[in-house]
């Protein structure tokens, strides 16, 4: 079995994996990140928005920007349209091409200095003889098995994060807290070019919502997710969207399917042990209320790759000092996953009936900005018997 060594070992390559790896590189680490995958980027498991905010970790290119979105409309169960005009949007303002935006990401960390590799899967953590610390990972690819030796192992191996159960890390996730997807590529149908759709109620999609992002022209990303605790046998997500999609778009063509799930369960408690961190979908770093996850995934990982970078050179890379990894985290975002989280429990409370009210209650809205708290705020102002308990969600 042939033995490698480098600073850092990343395995995934995500945004998240991507960042963490490209960050790492540009500190002067001797950095690889290795993918199970033959292609980075494919299969494509999202929906494919993320917020202008992006901007601050990569130059946009139009080659994997499909549409700009200038605003969202949100239906209630009933029907009610709540049209809401923003350019600055928490969780969709481009929508990508995340075949070629993961490639970018990709390019940029090999750039900066890291080995990328392809079909090299990690099949287990090497852990040293005295207590059991992590010291590098198995791997198998195309010439065989192989230990690679780190001195840090990043896990950004998406929901399932593997890397995280086998260190010890508990990432169980309750049926409650994932979220099941399907999603189609549709063409030949009619959209709002410049607006992303949200449709939401319990014969929609229950403990969910359902989701139109244009990706240009005649085209467009139309999906269904559901709570994980509600899926079954005639009422899967794929049921949900087959439904949906007759409804509303019975001439589309479907291009492409897409399948995944999304954890909703706000950030985990620990994501950190002795030489290994987790990022991403691994550390649950998405937003519980939206499923929208790839910018804080870049966040945690740029902040990942300094923590690691200053780690290696103090040459202590012990929980201890690697949490200041999980400290800045929760100081960059993680109020605002806690709302999330506080605001999915509340919503996924709600009748349909009471959904319709509160959509009532903005359909003249004007918001300076679309995000979680914003739109809070705003029932908060227009539904004072819901006043106390709304008002508990942002505090």
């Amino acid at each position: 079995m042939r033995e490698e060594r480098y600073d850092v070992v990343v395995v995934g390559a995500g945004p998240a994996g991507s960042v963490t790896a490209r960050t790492a590189a540009r500190h002067g680490l001797d950095v690889l990140m290795i993918d199970r995958k033959q292609e980075i980027g494919v299969p494509v498991s999202c929906a494919e928005g993320v917020s202008r905010a992006v901007e601050r970790f990569i130059q946009p290119d139009r080659r994997w920007i499909c549409a700009e979105v200038e605003g969202a409309n949100i239906y209630s169960p009933d029907g009610t349209k709540v049209a809401i005009h923003s350019e600055k949007m928490e969780e969709v303002g481009y929508v990508l091409d995340r075949r070629l935006f993961d490639k970018a990401l990709a390019g940029e960390a090999a750039r900066a200095g890291a080995d990328v590799r392809v079909k090299t899967e990690a099949y287990g953590i090497i852990t040293n003889t005295d207590g059991g610390r992590p010291e590098g990972v198995y791997v198998r690819d195309m010439e065989g098995t192989g230990r690679i030796y780190a001195d840090v192992i990043v896990g950004a191996d998406g929901v399932e994060s593997k890397i995280g159960r086998w260190a010890g890390i508990n990432t169980h996730l309750k049926p409650a807290d994932i979220c099941t997807c399907a999603e189609y590529l549709l063409c030949n149908i009619e959209i709002e070019e410049r607006y992303s759709e949200f449709f939401i109620g319990s014969k929609i999609a229950p403990k969910g919502y359902a989701w139109v992002f244009p990706k240009g022209g005649d085209c467009a990303n139309v999906g269904v997710g559901i709570g994980g605790d509600v899926s079954k046998e005639g009422h899967r997500a794929i049921d949900y969207l087959r439904a949906f999609v007759l409804d509303r778009f019975p001439r589309g063509e479907v291009i492409a399917e897409i399948y995944g799930a999304v954890p909703l369960s706000g950030p985990l408690q620990e994501c950190v042990t002795d030489g290994l961190i987790l990022v991403g979908d691994a550390a649950r770093h998405v937003n519980p209320l939206t499923g929208g996850g790839i910018l804080y995934a870049m966040q945690a990982a740029e902040i990942a790759g300094e923590v690691i970078a200053r780690a290696i050179e103090e040459g202590d890379t012990s929980a201890d000092r690697l949490r200041e990894y999980e400290t800045r985290c929760r100081h960059e975002f993680g109020k605002r996953l806690e709302t999330g989280l506080k605001a999915k429990e509340f919503f996924f409370r709600l009748s349909d009936n009471d959904l319709n009210i509160l959509a009532h209650s903005l359909e003249d809205v004007k918001l300076k900005e679309l995000s979680t708290g914003a739109l809070l705020l705003e029932l908060i102002k227009r539904n004072p018997r819901r006043l106390v308990e709304l008002t508990r969600i942002i505090l």
